[in-house]
């Protein structure tokens, strides 16, 4: 998988989110301890949100690859977000999949809202 697609997976998922309702927050902020792909909010919750790109026909699922390791590493950069945002906020952890065709467009966007738990 190239950068380039992992970044247009990203811009893919941006879209989708913002049909649904949900306002961009941030995108690609990064700490020393990690980045998060997408900070978006909506109804009062702040989703912080991991896209995984994949090319139609890969064997494992992209959400497969955050893995422990990946979670915490984003947990700590939430937190370093937190530190700025405004309290109050409700926070959970989601996984957007994007599958693209063999032209570069997406052929599937799955959402997983709280894919994985994690206290901050």
């Amino acid at each position: 998988m190239s950068e380039f697609a992992g970044a247009l997976g990203e811009v893919y998922a941006a879209r989708f989110l913002r049909d649904r309702g949900y306002d961009i927050v941030c995108a690609n902020y990064r700490t020393r301890m990690g980045e998060i792909d997408i900070v978006a909010e909506k109804d009062g919750a702040l989703a912080f949100v991991e896209v995984k790109t994949r090319s139609a026909g890969m064997i494992a699922s992209p959400a497969e690859s955050v893995d422990s390791h990946k979670q915490k590493r984003i947990a700590l950069a939430a937190s370093q977000y937190l530190k700025h945002a405004p309290a109050g906020l409700r926070t959970r952890f989601d996984v957007i999949e994007v599958y693209l065709d063999a032209q570069g467009n997406p052929a599937h966007v799955r959402h997983i809202p709280n894919a994985f738990d994690s206290t901050i």
